[in-house]
């Protein structure tokens, strides 16, 4: 599901930065969905009328990399694309983000208690209920391949209020009160 939400974070991340005409998107292209991936950010691009500036990262070196072009460009926001490498590489990139002023939507809340700015993601806890529930239905003799499969319907939004003052950004009350979890 995190692939399909690159529009919606694209939204959010454009209601913090208004004045953001691009806005980069780091990727990695050695990701099995990195197409499609790209492709949803690249709609949501569209019907905002944003300009989105694909970069490519599957190495540590590679981050640094796209980090220097972002701010060579001065492009002052950016979407993170879904990937386990990146999460591995989370303070790397929150501390470049946070020393080039960049704001960046993360896909998940552990970017932002990090020191990230904010994220929207499929709600942890509700998916580990909605995976109890099908445990359960198993354990009381439901077959597997009967069950449907399942998408997220709860998602968190988490945005760090900190983070948005040393970059200079102003969090309206609106999205203050629709976020799940304002760490200050």
């Amino acid at each position: 599901m995190s692939n399909e939400l690159g529009a919606k974070r694209l939204e959010l991340l454009r209601e913090l930065v208004p004045a953001a005409t691009s806005v980069g998107f780091l990727a990695n292209p050695t990701r099995l969905s990195f197409r499609s991936e790209v492709k949803n950010a690249q709609q949501g691009a569209q019907a905002l009328g944003v300009k989105l500036i694909i970069l490519n990262a599957s190495t540590e070196a590679e981050i640094d990399t796209a980090f220097a072009e972002l701010s060579r460009q001065r492009i002052a926001a950016l979407l993170l694309g879904t990937d386990v490498f990146f999460l591995t590489r989370r303070d790397q990139i929150v501390a470049l983000a946070n020393r080039l002023r960049i704001a960046t939507m993360y896909n998940l809340r552990e970017y932002v208690l990090a020191g990230g700015l904010i994220s929207y993601a499929p709600s942890i806890a509700e998916v580990f209920r909605q995976a109890g529930i099908y445990v359960a239905k198993i354990l009381k003799g439901a077959k597997p391949t009967d069950l449907p499969v399942l998408q997220p319907t709860k998602f968190d939004l988490v945005l760090n209020l900190k983070t948005a003052k040393a970059l200079g950004l102003t969090v309206s009350n609106q999205m203050q009160l629709l976020a799940n979890e304002v760490i200050e």
